[in-house]
């Protein structure tokens, strides 16, 4: 129960397009508010809204220079993300033993 509520969060955080694009802009390098707006033509508040959600996430770490802020992606997290998203999606995983438990209902 409590691997598909964690599960459930992190596909929630991902559920947004512009996360989405967020994650995918950061791959390899960090950017602050003002170049991530521009490139994703939304307005710095609605970035920051985003990059908060996916900081309390620990997807995002924020990195404190002179007067910007850059973020960038926590690797770790997106580790473990992946470990956990291919084992829900491995076909294999999960598979019934005997195939019988519908006839056991009955």
């Amino acid at each position: 129960m409590k691997r598909s509520k964690e599960l459930a969060r992190m596909l929630k955080v991902l559920s947004v397009d512009t996360r989405v694009r967020i994650l995918q802009l950061l791959k390899g390098r960090s950017l602050c508010v003002n170049a991530l707006a521009a490139r994703l033509d939304v307005t710095q508040g609605a970035v920051s809204q985003h990059l908060r959600i996916m900081r309390d996430a620990d997807l995002v770490i924020d990195d404190k220079r002179g007067y910007f802020v850059h973020y960038r992606l926590n690797e770790e997290t997106l580790a473990a993300w992946r470990g956990q998203f291919d084992e829900l999606l491995d076909p294999d995983r999960g598979k019934a033993q005997t195939g019988k438990e519908c006839e056991n209902v009955l």
